[in-house]
């Protein structure tokens, strides 16, 4: 009998990726792009640029956060943002990828998406990290490019 329970308890994880797979098959994992990132030979000569040419009004850390609002258009509260940077050639962020440049997804469930890409064979890192800007996770598409997916914090 204390076989089938422990089987019973190892079994539950597997169940419950299972029916989550069920529960999304056909459903949106990706809620929307959190950032675009790409790499430049000459990063402070193509953000000067970027401002100059189309306005955008770079940080001091590379990049902006684009902030956009519901349907309702509300001009008092946002829902979202997307991250927009120019990094150094010479970054190794994008590894193990060649790709000049990265894209990340906004998930609202990162450990279940994480877990039902592994289950579908997805080239998913074993890294997760998490901050005060959320949760990260990694993998790669079928031609090498680095993909990231996002958790915001709760609110954004």
């Amino acid at each position: 009998m204390r076989y089938i329970v422990v089987l019973f308890f190892c079994l539950i994880p597997l169940l419950v990726v299972s029916q989550a797979s069920d529960h999304l098959a056909g459903k949106k994992r990706v809620s929307g792009i959190g950032g675009i990132f790409f790499k430049a030979k000459d990063a402070k000569a193509l953000r000067t640029w970027y401002q100059q040419h189309l306005g955008i009004a770079i940080e001091e850390w590379g990049g902006i956060a684009f902030r956009w609002r519901g349907s309702d258009h509300d001009t008092t509260k946002f829902v979202g943002t997307t991250v927009w940077s120019i990094f150094d050639d010479s970054t190794k962020y994008f590894s193990p990828s060649n790709a000049r440049f990265m894209i990340n997804y906004r998930v609202d469930n990162l450990d279940f998406v994480i877990a039902l890409l592994r289950q579908e064979g997805c080239n998913v890192e074993d890294k997760i990290d998490s901050s005060a800007f959320g949760k990260f996770g990694w993998l790669m598409d079928p031609e090498g490019n680095r993909i990231e997916l996002w958790q915001p914090p709760r609110g954004q």
